[in-house]
């Protein structure tokens, strides 16, 4: 029997497996990856200095260890080259594969800013375990980070790095840190605190370049501003934001757009070709996080062993880990009209985002008022009193 082909070995290609091993303990499955095939919880790596966390306690499986849990043959530091849909073939650089099912778990990747100066390729991203490893090494006498992007990466990089003791800069185009996922009020606030904490923003404002150091009194690297601030650091850290893995797909011959595109059962164009995690666009939109990617785990794994199975994903809020400032968000649904309304500011902010009609879409929770998650959730689509 041919297997079930799964191509990525993260949360989402390993869920998969995961999720198809508690219906289905016999079937063939193929998992092809191109880094270590360690199991580990990739969201991790943002929290993990200030827990005192090395590389190698981030690992929940070895690669060993996930082969006999799933009961997979694991090819792991594979390249795949190409896939071919109508012969239902995966090529790689080990081999190629014959499939009855394929799922494409790519995951995204770092966005990389067009930057100008001798220093541009000093500039350091962390997408996995490794560049986490290689960022700790880089960390080693180091004092003062600058980090480009003051989004949800960026954000929970600078706490990371406050709380181990760092000094963080942190550069952003919006007018308060992560916006637009969170409202400016809130983020007003988590400028504040962080602040506090040894942060200093540089907001509304991007880098043009990043210059080596010739003076042996600075730090190795100057990055210099769109209004000729420079900013002396250490490290450069670029928390821009991630793309959805595309391309592998696009050369296949399946529809991309922002990410590749799934239906409500998560197929792709390609006939038993499916697709979840980081990598996809479903109804015009990409879903970065783990809660999505865990019911979808579900949802093709049921799929797999001959239970087709739609899609439904229930509200998902967001937990931004902002040490000292705890941040839960129900993103405001994209192109909807609508604004955020404070609702109450004791003990932490609530803020709700309602449409015209002012039926509640989203929300944001800080500090204790994390507690009315819960009443928020039951409130949405009811208009607020």
């Amino acid at each position: 029997m041919k297997p079930i082909i799964i191509i990525g070995s993260g949360l989402a290609g390993y869920g998969v497996a995961r999720e198809l091993r508690k219906l289905d303990k016999l079937m063939p499955l193929l998992i092809v990856t191109r880094d270590h095939g360690d199991a580990y919880y990739k969201p991790a790596l943002s929290a993990a200095l200030s827990q005192d966390k090395s590389p190698e306690d981030l690992i929940t499986a070895n690669v060993n260890k996930a082969s006999q849990d799933f009961n997979a043959t694991i090819l792991y530091q594979t390249t795949v080259r190409n896939i071919d849909t109508a012969l239902k073939l995966v090529v790689t650089d080990k081999g190629s594969f014959e499939y009855q099912s394929l799922v494409l778990a790519l995951g995204a990747e770092v966005i990389r800013l067009k930057l100008e100066g001798d220093g541009a390729d000093d500039v350091i991203s962390v997408n996995d375990l490794w560049d986490y490893k290689r960022f700790r090494e880089a960390l080693l006498g180091a004092e003062r980070i600058a980090i480009l992007g003051s989004g949800l990466i960026g954000c929970e990089f600078a706490s990371d790095l406050i709380g181990k003791g760092f000094k963080a800069d942190v550069i952003g185009m919006t007018e308060q840190p992560l916006m637009p996922l969170i409202p400016a009020a809130a983020g007003e606030v988590l400028n504040k605190r962080f602040s506090e904490k040894g942060v200093s923003w540089h907001l509304e404002r991007k880098v043009t370049s990043v210059m080596r150091s010739t003076s042996t009194s600075e730090k190795a690297l100057n990055v210099i501003l769109d209004n000729g601030d420079v900013i002396n650091a250490d490290i450069v850290l670029s928390a821009v934001g991630l793309r959805a893995r595309t391309t592998l797909a696009a050369e296949a011959g399946i529809t991309v757009n922002r990410g590749i595109v799934v239906d409500d059962y998560l197929r792709t164009s390609a006939a038993d070709v499916y697709a979840l995690g980081d990598c996809i666009e479903i109804n015009g939109q990409t879903l970065p996080y783990v809660l999505p990617i865990m019911h979808a785990s579900r949802v093709i794994a049921k799929t797999l062993a001959g239970q087709p199975t739609p899609v439904v994903f229930p509200p998902m809020p967001v937990t931004i880990k902002t040490q000292g400032y705890p941040i839960l968000v129900l993103p405001a649904p994209m192109g909807v009209a609508g604004e955020w309304k404070l609702l109450e500011d004791d003990n932490g902010l609530k803020m709700g985002f309602v449409d015209q009609e002012n039926k509640l879409l989203g929300f944001v929770l800080t500090e204790g008022q994390i507690t009315q998650q819960a009443a928020m959730v039951a409130q949405l689509g009811h208009s607020l009193e």
